[in-house]
């Protein structure tokens, strides 16, 4: 039996991909770039803000890796202000999370999208009575696939990682999982497909979050 479960946020407890493209083509358009198509972003996302940028000036027409510091500025003021726009929980998770608190299996978030956004992303999705711990990014910590965060949150919990189950949808959770030595369980009402989960090795896929108490 499994005594936690850490929980990606973007894409995984959140449907935030419409938050991050509206802030992400603001930021283009101030800098006179193009914006894009929002289920773009879904390839965009999951390596942290500094990496969404540079793929969007990357994926120009033209190379504009250039204007990273104006964009990216830019961006950060934007997210600061918006990161809830119109960000709303998957359907099942806040039932999956209620019996996983029934069950006492200890819950947490590790996401890297920065650490303030997070925390007011849960917040304001989930209340502060959810999860035991919540971790963002932030200096200190080397963002996923780096299994610091992991390692962070297996202490805080008081558990060893092989009593975890990591839970994501995207080839950087399974790796940040797997290099953690946590049962990773990809899920596919997220940002990315079941190939990609696959060729990352997830030790189980789930379609709804309601089959992951069967890894509990």
């Amino acid at each position: 039996m499994k005594k936690a479960v850490i929980f990606d946020l973007d894409g995984t407890l959140s449907d935030s991909i419409v938050s991050i493209a509206y802030c992400a083509n603001r930021a283009l358009e101030a800098s006179g770039l193009q914006p894009f198509e929002t289920d773009r972003y879904k390839y965009f996302v999951g390596d942290g803000a500094a990496e969404l940028i540079r793929r969007v000036l990357r994926s120009q027409e033209e190379d504009r890796s250039d204007l990273y510091d104006e964009v990216k500025a830019a961006y950060d003021e934007l997210f600061a202000a918006d990161c809830m726009y119109q960000v709303k929980p998957y359907a099942g998770i806040p039932e999956l999370l209620a019996e996983l608190k029934r069950r006492k299996i200890l819950t947490a978030v590790l996401s890297n999208k920065p650490h303030p956004n997070t925390c007011k992303v849960i917040s304001d999705l989930f209340g502060e009575e959810i999860f035991d711990a919540v971790q963002g990014q932030t200096p200190e910590i080397a963002r996923k696939p780096s299994p610091e965060g992991v390692f962070l949150l297996a202490r805080t919990l008081g558990v060893s990682t092989g009593e975890l189950l990591y839970v994501g949808d995207t080839n950087t959770d399974m790796q940040t999982g797997k290099s953690s030595g946590a049962f990773t369980v990809g899920v596919l009402w997220g940002f990315r497909d079941r190939a990609e989960l696959e060729e990352n090795h997830a030790d189980a896929i789930i379609n709804h979050p309601m089959e992951l108490l069967d890894y509990v």
